[in-house]
């Protein structure tokens, strides 16, 4: 049975009128006449649209001389590659869809790089993401996560002021796609970044209905709250910030290297990075260097040879060309990009700071307490998933510990019940001042300022870390919980915490919420949060309330489980 589907990669193309003669100019003529490109004019699709074709063609695969100096036998195996892209506007907007090469006909400054990545954060299910793609600005780095079977997002780690993500894998929300109308009950997937991998209806009516359902859905739906972080952090808009920015580049090019500017690959690249062994790059000249990988070296040679005022125009013109072969005929072209678009270098204006990322500038720490104050507000639920006690004022850590053991059926007390510190035997480590009845850690602290609420985190971090990373503290804290309770509690001999709850009770603040933690411990809780979060553990913050008196309560069983059995 034919399928009504097929996964395709859409582009969105700015700046394009939606015509096919305005289509048509937009592409890189010389490129096409290169390739032998065939025109069409497909009446069928209804809307505006231009496809072309074309094969490209080698009569002998690279390795075929190599190897026949290696081996001594000759032999001659041709190599054929394809091309199509279809160009379509619908409702005043141009999209473009390539078929296997077919994406190298589509000039890259054209394409709208916030597209596929729009659509999955309003789309892709955050406690199913499959992959994701980001950068961490000024480290010239590239974090790639695959996790086939999908994960909640915090667990990527991609959540930071600081990092900027460029593409999202996973499953999709159920949205009215051909492909959900044909696939009831069955997953569907979506890669986003500049482009969106997803599958499109086949029928001409179908491929337009889906392009407008995506298109209405970047429009008119909001973020998921658990990914609305992506946006957070945008390129600089200001025109007078980019002219001061260009301009200190500029100059700063125009002088000899000094390690401030640095070579990132292109994220939309990193798969034709990984296979490409050969590079041509071409600044402001008629010819190509060829070397075996990218030279920023010569890049900056070639454009600390331009005018003033014309050295990061000549980087946007120029190209850098990866190829599978030094000979890098057409059918062994992987992609071409902007020189400049393999550059990061970083520039302050007074005290902000700036970094070039992929030819566009962001600030640094723009987005740093919008994100913090996010983080914290998340641990935060409108309904806490439990309530305790009231702590009174005369009454220590440890006996209210042991009296909320007391009081809620099937929690332990562990309060100054430690392990032993796997790095120093003569150490001991507290790993939780309560458990729950489904394994949960609590940690209680009361604090006057952040001092002690920085030691609680602390805390939180160190026994994850312990638990997961050391079978000899594993096997002891599971020992010691089954001995302390009596046999009544077992855990499993591989236990590792999935959730942590901090209870908190800050003296002189009425209630517990982000706002009313101290300034210091809000950025220490998100940090605590975010490193536990990549460990595949979740953190809920409560307070505790107050007690109206100054009388201590007697314990309601001051032996027994829960209640400080001698360890």
């Amino acid at each position: 049975m034919a399928s009504n589907t097929a996964v395709r990669t859409v582009y969105r193309l700015s700046g394009v009128n939606p015509t096919p003669e305005a289509m048509l100019d937009a592409l890189d003529h010389e490129l096409l006449d290169r390739l032998g490109a065939d025109l069409h004019f497909p009446h069928a699709m209804a809307v505006p649209a231009v496809y072309i074709t074309c094969g490209m063609e080698s009569t002998e695969a690279p390795w075929c001389e190599p190897m026949a100096r290696t081996t001594g036998i000759t032999v001659a195996e041709s190599v054929r590659r394809t091309a199509a892209l279809l160009l379509l506007a619908i409702d005043g907007t141009v999209y473009a869809l390539g078929c296997d090469q077919g994406y190298r006909l589509i000039p890259d400054g054209l394409k709208d790089r916030r597209f596929g990545l729009s659509f999955a954060i309003r789309q892709m299910d955050p406690s199913m993401i499959r992959g994701a793609v980001s950068r961490s600005l000024g480290q010239a780095r590239t974090d790639i996560s695959l996790v086939p079977s999908g994960v909640p997002v915090p667990m990527l780690g991609i959540r930071d002021h600081s990092r900027i993500v460029r593409s999202l894998g996973g499953y999709l929300d159920d949205l009215p796609l051909t492909r959900s109308r044909y696939k009831r009950g069955k997953a569907v997937s979506a890669q986003g970044g500049c482009g969106l991998k997803i599958a499109l209806g086949i029928e001409p009516e179908a491929l337009v209905s889906d392009l407008r359902t995506i298109a209405k859905i970047c429009r008119e739906d909001i973020p998921h709250q658990e990914l609305e972080f992506v946006d957070h952090i945008v390129p600089v808009s200001d025109p007078a910030d980019l002219d001061a920015l260009d301009r200190d580049l500029d100059d700063r090019l125009g002088r000899a290297a000094d390690g401030r500017i640095s070579a990132s690959v292109p994220a939309d690249h990193h798969v034709a990075y990984a296979e490409a062994t050969a590079y041509m790059t071409r600044i402001n000249s008629a010819d190509a260097r060829r070397s075996d990988d990218f030279d920023l070296d010569y890049v900056l040679t070639r454009a600390r040879l331009a005018l003033p005022g014309r050295r990061v125009e000549v980087l946007r013109e120029g190209t850098v060309t990866l190829a599978r072969d030094r000979r890098a005929g057409a059918v062994d072209t992987l992609a071409a990009t902007a020189a400049l678009s393999w550059l990061e270098a970083d520039v302050s204006l007074g005290s902000r700071r700036f970094f070039l990322l992929e030819g566009e500038w962001y600030e640094a720490g723009v987005g740093y307490v919008a994100e913090c104050r996010a983080a914290v507000a998340a641990l935060f639920p409108p309904l806490p998933s439990v309530f305790l006690p009231a702590w009174f004022k005369g009454e220590s850590e440890n006996a209210y510990n042991n009296r909320v053991a007391d009081e809620l059926p099937g929690w332990l007390c562990l309060d100054t019940k430690n392990v032993g510190n796997p790095l120093q035997r003569r150490d001991q480590v507290e790993i939780c001042d309560l458990l729950m009845p489904d394994g949960t850690l609590v940690l209680v602290k009361r604090a006057s300022g952040s001092g002690p609420l920085s030691h609680l985190f602390s805390q939180a971090r160190v026994a994850v870390e312990l638990l997961q990373e050391s079978a000899q503290v594993r096997a002891e804290f599971t020992a010691k919980v089954a001995r302390l309770s009596g046999g009544t509690r077992a855990l499993p001999e591989d236990f590792t915490p999935r959730r942590i709850v901090l209870a908190m009770q800050l003296k002189n603040r009425e209630h517990l919420t982000p706002e009313s933690l101290f300034g210091f411990s809000q950025i220490t809780t998100a940090q605590t949060a975010k490193a536990l979060a990549v460990r595949g553990v979740t953190v809920e913050v409560i307070g505790i309330p107050e007690g109206d008196t100054d009388e201590v309560p007697v314990p309601l069983c001051p032996a027994g489980i829960g209640a400080g059995v001698p360890d």
